[in-house]
């Protein structure tokens, strides 16, 4: 016979999950920050020579580096490929090249602990949501790191380059010169990644909260005209460039992936009056 915890039980339980997550994300920060990923070249006729052919394999391997280090290295493949090129990277001051390292491996621990983030989460509203049905943890992971992955590559591909080509464009229009603070530019990035890498997670907030009973699809539909208006004002609050302009790119992708949520969960119901 299952027993209810005390609020105790609760506070220690959500303690000892936030910790596993704090030292996941730790770790992984710590190894970005210094080690590195270094290509090596196999040569598959055995022949010592540095001509480029069909024959040869690239492989990759980690080495200690705090210098070419992993974050270092996904700094500069992003001032490469998001920065226009009349645009230059600048430090105004001491440490902010080291600082905005230290924010992209932040980055890229939060999206190396999200096995463990998701798994913790699960593991604590679990309780809640068997009460009413059972769903798998790999139902749970597959969904959440794709939309959460899928988030950020929409930003990286068409939101970013766009608002940093439309405010270089704008600039350039009235004769000045652009350089941009490294601090600035992470900073920049990382708003949009986590933005909409937390933004594209709706559906999932939406399908979880409807497993516990608490709503129903109805509860979603007649309340669409309100969270349009919840996700434009997001949209407005998260996306950093103000112009009025992004925050669109971020509110109609929130409200596509709202009705879908909706559906979904409209869909699970249907299927639960099916069983029953």
């Amino acid at each position: 016979m299952s027993t209810e915890m005390s609020i105790f039980e609760h506070i220690n339980e959500l303690r000892s999950r936030i910790l596993h997550i704090v030292i996941s994300l730790v770790i992984i920060t710590i190894f970005s920050l210094s080690i590195g990923i270094k290509p090596i070249t196999i040569d598959l006729d055995g022949n010592n020579n540095n001509n480029n052919n069909a024959n040869t394999l690239k492989l990759y391997y980690p080495y200690p580096d705090p210098f070419g280090n992993f974050a270092l290295q996904l700094t500069k493949y992003m001032q490469n490929t998001l920065l226009p090129p009349e645009v230059k990277l600048i430090q105004t001051a001491p440490g902010q090249a080291f600082f905005a390292n230290v924010y992209v491996s932040l980055l890229i621990g939060i999206i190396g602990s999200m096995p463990i983030i998701i798994k913790e989460i699960y593991g604590f509203i679990s309780p809640a949501i068997g009460k009413h049905t059972k769903i798998g943890i790999m139902n749970v992971f597959v969904p959440t790191v794709s939309l959460f992955i899928i988030g950020i590559l929409f930003s990286y591909i068409i939101v970013i380059p766009f608002t940093l080509n439309f405010l270089y464009d704008y600039g350039r229009a009235i004769g000045v010169e652009t350089f941009l603070n490294i601090n600035e530019f992470i900073s920049f990035v990382l708003q949009f990644f986590l933005g909409f890498g937390i933004a594209f997670e709706l559906p999932v907030v939406m399908y979880a909260i409807s497993l516990t009973g608490a709503v129903d699809s109805k509860f979603w539909r007649k309340n669409f005209r309100y969270a349009v208006i919840i996700l434009v004002v997001f949209g407005a609050l998260i996306t950093p460039d103000g112009s009025g302009i992004t925050m669109w790119f971020l509110a109609l992708p929130m409200i596509i992936i709202y009705l879908l949520g909706m559906l979904a969960i409209r869909r699970r119901e249907r299927k639960t009056l099916e069983i029953l």
